[in-house]
């Protein structure tokens, strides 16, 4: 349960930085409300999964995860330009996440 929960805290982490870009400084209420909403979420679903996981795993699998979905989301939404290798770290650190999962 611990890794689920870590999983999905991780998709939020993405969602909070991507409203965090779209409220312009917390002047767009929305994305705001967003980004604060998806924070608490993901805070709070970290700490659940450190319970039961290790601190460095999980800080290391919450940060991948985020940092992939939300550089993925930038590359298919526009706001950035896909390269070739930008898409080979990117999988690279699914790698990682994932070679975390089965060493844990």
């Amino acid at each position: 349960m611990a890794w689920l929960v870590l999983i999905l805290s991780g998709f939020l982490e993405a969602a909070w930085a991507t409203a965090l870009d779209a409220s312009h400084g917390f002047r767009r209420l929305w994305p705001s409300v967003l980004f604060v909403v998806s924070f608490g979420a993901s805070m709070a679903g970290l700490a659940f999964a450190l319970t039961e996981i290790p601190v460095g795993t999980a800080y290391a699998v919450w940060v991948g995860i985020g940092a992939v979905l939300t550089a993925a989301w930038a590359i298919l939404s526009g706001a950035e330009r896909p390269s070739v290798l930008r898409i080979l770290l990117l999988i690279g650190l699914i790698g990682c996440v994932v070679g975390l999962k089965v060493v844990s």
